[in-house]
């Protein structure tokens, strides 16, 4: 069983790659995927956000909490110049 340090590790693990463009995996239900590109924009105590560029030129802004990487109900991968790193 995931303890709150987890939380606090997966938390300063996105914190320290805020600014860094990243593909979003997010499962909606029912078996519906998404998958998009974006850069996380902040993150906070409990929630971090992902601003999403769309089609015509607009922008979304997504919010997940970070239980939901823990529970891999999100997957979070950041494109890097070395590499991709998948953040868990």
């Amino acid at each position: 069983m995931a303890d709150r340090n987890t939380l606090n590790e997966i938390r300063r693990s996105i914190e320290g790659y805020v600014g860094c463009p990243v593909t979003l995996k997010a499962n909606k239900g029912r078996k519906r995927i998404l998958v998009r590109e974006g850069i996380i924009e902040n993150a906070y105590p409990n929630i971090f956000i992902v601003k999403i560029n769309g089609n015509f030129d607009s922008v979304r802004r997504v919010s997940y909490s970070y239980s939901d990487v823990l529970t891999e109900t999100v997957q979070l991968t950041v494109n890097n110049d070395n590499g991709d790193i998948k953040v868990s």
